[in-house]
């Protein structure tokens, strides 16, 4: 998928037909247009049929780049208030000139200036119109007010029509500035990659293009500056300011052989970073497509209220006709009475503030969340949050610190505590598990061992080979799958038990600790309305049982392998019918349950990168209260969007009845019409917030 800017597109019903007809071309495989963000995401194999294609659909669309699209939304804005505030000048004119004596000459001065006015405030509503019908798309919206205003000219109503007309064209500027100002909250969200990284050349540093660094390389970060790409601190010590990324306020000191991230900027000193990521693999990176991707994943609501606006505004035509013609045809009442009753109602039927506020709050309910460190792949999945039910949670590295240590070393058979810690610690020298660090760390050296094969056995261990011996390291499970005898142990804790040369050698204990926020996640989700906690662990039942208990989860699943905790998962998910189960995992052997979730939530920072991406929510901090505060701010924005819904089609749906009924004027109409749409976007901000 490659992602464009569209120019010039200005309504969101827009955005729906160009993406229903560019889903229709032969050779576009995918395609999403999302006028919240104004861009188009595509997998097409000819881009100039695609631009065509726009161009046939909205002749004013362009694809461009983002730069040229700025220069052309500042040129059109100055363009339009121009000529907007020049039609209403003559408005003004007109009605003040309107007292003056009746002569034929005044008369045909006081028409033309409010006919100069009409056409000059709504020139582009008028255009825009005639096109939708020679393309044969008749109900748009401004089509409605073409047909609203030009009847009531025909009805004589020449004053309301062109303050109808001029109040139109200021609330849809008014609208565009709302909706580009929440662009603009959301861009900053983005203004994360630095636009140089300093590398050493020529005995000093020079500044050169993030993307012209390779892995390896070393980079200088000074105080004020933005880390430009992953990487570890090879010298230098200091505080890193990381709320871009993770949203956590308080600074992180850093040091030498400490990991960082792109986006991290250097409070007090001046840091050399060894590059571990290319440009495009960086967090920063990573982030920037997430949240630019996250508002193509769209959420049942908007999808629902699309294909509403598509069948309303028809249905309100409909009924404005039958409004303005019956009355008349059948009971002699006055067709002027009843045509201006009509002309009211299809000035109130415009659906463009359902049509803009709702994706727009789901896009600020994105960037919101982006804020504080939380990645919504998708509104969708906003909704997902929302209904969640059930939290299902991975033990090591999730709601535990992940950082291990070794309580004990109980050989079984000749080896001496220190020999047993030592071929443990060869066997797991390649892998990255937090238990295997754990056990390098205490046994500190591997008296010259070194690894002459090394496989990893998912769900139950390690295999290598040094020295001439076979190695085992690994759970019970291991042993039962070896067919090593060994006794049951009860320890207390997490056993690795370690065989070699097919003989069982002894077990080590390893101990880990909840995190200090993990008890309040898992109260806050209740307070919630969260009705069930699950631990679901590939680690001893003994040690689930303990960890839940401590946790305070409802229940506790241990000595799973990954496809069994999928099996598990689908029963808890069976259980609950009329809400959504949310898994929250950090390493590779949970993404199959990441993956099988209604919503899988990732801990990001110290996850794995298979986690990260089958995910639908990654968290960019390692604080399990993360995932309350998801919860919460996806409902949040959810209840942003029902309440923008509800209002908008409560306010037309009376207007509508006032309309029918006699009560409400155009003038009411217009502005009741804009004050909706202004209300539901401005409301829609506050997910933002």
């Amino acid at each position: 998928m490659k992602a464009y800017t569209l120019q010039n597109l200005d309504c969101a019903d827009c955005a729906r037909r160009i993406e229903d007809t560019l889903r229709a071309r032969p050779g576009v495989r995918s395609v999403s247009v999302d006028f919240a963000t104004l861009s188009l995401h595509i997998d097409a194999d000819d881009m100039k049929d695609v631009a065509r294609t726009i161009r046939r659909v909205e002749p004013e669309v362009r694809v461009v780049t983002e730069k040229a699209a700025k220069k052309e939304r500042r040129f059109v804005l100055g363009r339009e208030l121009s000529i907007l505030g020049a039609g209403a000048l003559l408005f003004a004119l007109a009605i003040l000139c309107r007292p003056a004596p009746t002569a034929r000459g005044l008369q045909i001065a006081l028409y033309a200036m409010l006919g100069a006015a009409y056409v000059l405030s709504g020139w582009n509503v008028l255009v825009s119109a005639v096109r939708s019908i020679v393309r044969g798309r008749v109900f748009s919206e401004h089509f409605l007010m073409t047909i609203a205003t030009g009847g009531a000219l025909a009805i004589g109503s020449v004053t309301e029509a062109v303050a109808v007309m001029i109040f139109y064209k200021v609330g849809e500027i008014l609208e565009d500035l709302a909706v580009d100002r929440s662009r603009r909250s959301i861009g900053r969200l983005l203004e994360l990659r630095p636009d140089a990284a300093r590398i050493p050349r020529d005995g000093g540093f020079v500044d050169v293009s993030p993307e012209e660094v390779d892995i390896g390389q070393e980079v200088l970060v000074r105080p004020g500056e933005r880390v430009p790409l992953d990487g570890t601190v090879v010298s230098g010590a200091g505080f890193v300011d990381t709320s871009a990324l993770t949203g956590e306020p308080v600074p992180r000191h850093v040091e030498s052989g400490k990991q960082v991230l792109a986006g991290f900027m250097s409070v007090d000193a001046s840091l050399v970073v060894r590059v571990s990521k290319t440009a495009g693999e960086s967090s920063t990176a990573k982030i920037i497509q997430l949240v630019e991707n996250a508002t193509h994943a769209k959420a049942r609501t908007e999808r629902f209220i699309t294909r509403f606006a598509a069948v309303y505004t028809p249905i309100v035509v409909v009924g404005a006709a039958l409004v303005a013609f019956a009355p008349p045809l059948f009971a002699g009442a006055s067709l002027y009475a009843w045509v201006y009753r009509a002309l009211t109602m299809l000035v109130i039927s415009c659906p463009c503030a359902l049509m803009v506020s709702v994706p727009l709050g789901y896009f600020g309910g994105i960037g919101g969340l982006s804020r504080h460190g939380i990645l919504v792949k998708g509104a969708k999945f906003i909704d997902a949050l929302a209904a969640v039910k059930t939290v299902v949670f991975d033990k090591t590295g999730t709601v535990t610190r992940g950082v291990f240590r070794v309580l004990k070393v109980q050989p079984c058979g000749p080896l001496t505590p220190e020999k047993l810690l030592t071929f443990a610690a060869v066997a797991e020298s390649h892998s990255n598990h937090p238990i295997a660090a754990s056990i390098r760390e205490a046994a500190g050296s591997t008296d010259g061992l070194t690894v002459d094969s090394h496989r990893e056995i998912g769900g139950f261990g390690v295999a290598a080979t040094a020295a001439g011996h076979e190695i085992l390291v690994g759970s019970d499970r291991l042993m039962h799958r070896e067919q090593i005898a060994h006794g049951d142990c009860d320890v207390g804790g997490t056993a690795v038990h370690v065989a070699v040369d097919g003989r069982y050698a002894g077990y080590l204990v390893i101990g880990d600790e909840l995190k200090e926020d993990a008890k309040q996640a898992v109260r806050a989700l209740r307070d919630l309305g969260i009705r069930r906690t699950v631990l679901l662990t590939g680690d001893d039942a003994s040690v689930a049982a303990r960890v839940a208990q401590e946790l305070g989860a409802d229940e506790q699943h241990g000595d799973l392998l990954p496809q069994q905790k999928v099996e598990h998962l689908e029963k808890i998910m069976a259980a609950t019918p009329r809400g959504a189960t949310a898994v929250v995992g950090d390493g590779i052997n949970d993404a199959p349950i990441l993956a099988r979730a209604d919503v899988g939530v990732a801990m990001g920072e110290f996850g794995s990168d298979v986690a990260v991406e089958t995910a639908d929510v990654v968290l960019m901090t390692d604080s399990v209260a993360r995932v309350p505060e998801a919860v919460r701010r996806a409902k949040h924005t959810r209840a942003i969007v029902v309440q923008n819904i509800v209002f908008a089609l409560a306010v037309k749906a009376a207007f509508l009845g006032l309309g029918a009924l006699g009560v409400a004027t155009m003038w009411e109409a217009v502005v009741a019409d804009m004050g909706v749409a202004l209300v539901a976007i401005l409301n829609a901000t506050r997910a933002i917030r």
